[in-house]
């Protein structure tokens, strides 16, 4: 439930960052000149809004880098895995096999003769 409010609120924060982004235009136009253009001083002036568009990408930017790193920690995870290997599992539980019953007995060389 947590992990999925993290996604929707990330989802939401880089939609806005987006509609920031592309509102700006960096040669002085965008959002600036749409709203009474060159030198006039409607909507609290060029220069208040150009910090607006300015401080409103760096708080999106910060608050998407926070809830995507929190996200991390709200992240389901996966059933307890044994961190132990295959090998050594196999090793503890195989079972101990009896010892052969009779003695080990060499067997004579024997020299092969070329007739």
């Amino acid at each position: 439930m947590t992990y999925t409010l993290f996604l929707v609120l990330i989802m939401i924060v880089a939609f806005l960052l987006i509609l920031i982004i592309m509102v700006q235009n960096p040669k002085g136009g965008g959002l600036s000149s749409s709203f009474g253009g060159g030198g006039t001083q409607s909507l609290g002036g060029v220069q208040n809004t150009t910090n607006f568009l300015d401080k409103s990408t760096w708080t999106l930017s910060i608050v998407l880098l926070a809830l995507i790193l929190l996200s991390n920690f709200a992240a389901p995870k996966p059933n307890a895995v044994d961190t132990s290997s295959e090998i050594e599992n196999t090793i503890q539980n195989r079972e101990v096999q009896d010892a052969p019953a009779q003695p080990f007995t060499s067997t004579p060389a024997t020299q092969d003769t070329v007739k």
